[in-house]
């Protein structure tokens, strides 16, 4: 059954999470705009921003601003439409503090961050308009969830190796990569020498496509993957939760330490721009932005889901496989400053891992980049209003 609606002290400033439970199809109850026709495709009009909301948009936003321009699957801007139909990369970043700077993170339309072994953090990074991009990485080793994760997307995996678990996933037809380790695949990579190893391996946009043409993988999407992933609604009509009522509680600090105990990662809330931004422990010994060296900018997102996941340990250095099919765990979706409890589901492998509200409805989420924490079923992280 699906878990109870977790109980929240609203004059606590920290909540304390839960980790998975069992999803349960047969409520029934939503809330009222959930019945609306319209809201199949944009939030009910309980949730347009309105003139005196700082970081509203015109309606401007519903047709695109030059001829030719189509929604991004990854994050409902409006793009070229030759960028919508070119595949995504899918980079391995690692994350500890001696791996920083990275370089054109902020670039990135979707991140992931998970845990490998020994509790260091590591990223994927998806990005959409790949081609023109200078420094990439930097880049590390491969874990088979990362590719799970990469596939539902189409996206070239651009990695640097990995352990023998991944070895058969690699091996699958379908996949299609960009290896360090593999000799036809090392012109992609440079390393800066000023850099000590292993956090000195990067790649450029250029790199890439010269790879991805020699191997002669296609450029354009194969029909594997959902064309529809996330569910979106344009910036006029921003998804501002009203419609949970009591149940979307605010959250303009979420503090993801406790699953991430090396980086200690969180995210502040801006109210002017109605972004979250990213900070975390970094290689001076301070935390602070988490800052992109190439372009100078702090890493911001619209939508951030947090993902709980079952997981196994697969020997004695602590090597996991994380459970990417299923649904019986749950999670929390966070945008515009509130959050509302979900549970999530991925059936199979190019298949979108979709996210449910409380009454079984996919949720909406707004336009513009999202930040995925994966988070290992027995930990917890906190936010507060």
């Amino acid at each position: 059954m699906r878990q109870a609606k977790i109980g929240i002290l609203l004059t606590a400033a920290i909540l304390l999470l839960s980790a998975c439970s069992k999803a349960d199809s047969g409520d029934t109850d939503t809330p009222e705009s959930q019945h609306s026709a319209s809201e199949q495709n944009a939030v009910s009009g309980n949730n347009i921003i309105s003139d005196d909301n700082p970081f509203g948009t015109s309606t401007d936003d519903l047709q695109p601003p030059h001829e030719g321009m189509v929604r991004s699957r990854l994050t409902n801007e409006w793009v070229d439409s030759d960028v919508a139909q070119t595949r995504p990369i899918a980079v391995i970043v690692p994350n500890e503090a001696g791996a920083l700077p990275q370089y054109n993170l902020s670039r990135a339309s979707v991140i992931y961050e998970a845990n490998v072994e020994k509790r260091v953090s590591r990223m994927m990074a998806v990005f959409e308009d790949w081609q023109d991009l200078g420094t990439i990485g930097n880049i590390r080793s491969l874990r088979t969830y990362y590719a799970y994760w990469a596939f539902e997307w189409d996206a070239f995996l651009v990695h640097s190796g990995g352990p023998y678990f991944v070895d058969d996933l690699l091996a699958q037809p379908d996949t299609q990569n960009i290896n360090d380790h593999i000799g036809t695949d090392s012109s992609a990579f440079f390393r800066d020498e000023s850099r000590p190893m292993p956090h000195n391996l990067f790649t450029t946009g250029k790199n890439i496509w010269n790879v991805i043409q020699k191997k002669g993988y296609s450029l354009q999407y194969r029909g594997l993957c959902d064309e529809h992933h996330y569910r979106f609604t344009d910036k006029a009509n921003q998804n501002m939760l009203t419609q949970y009522g009591d149940d979307a509680v605010g959250a303009t600090y979420i503090d993801m330490s406790g699953c991430y105990p090396l980086t200690r990662c969180y995210f502040e809330y801006n109210e002017d721009d109605g972004l979250y931004y990213r900070s975390q422990h970094l290689s001076g010994g301070d935390d602070g932005p988490h800052t992109d060296a190439a372009t100078g900018e702090q890493l911001k997102f619209k939508n951030i889901l947090v993902q709980y996941v079952n997981y196994e340990e697969l020997n004695d250095d602590g090597y996991m496989a994380l459970d990417c099919h299923d649904n019986t765990c749950d999670g929390w979706y966070f945008t515009n400053g509130r959050g509302i409890h979900v549970t999530w589901e991925k059936s199979s492998d190019y298949g979108a891992t979709r996210y449910y509200d409380e009454y079984g409805n996919e949720i909406i989420m707004n336009t513009g980049k999202t930040m995925v924490c994966i988070v290992l079923n027995g930990d917890n992280f906190t936010f507060r209003e």
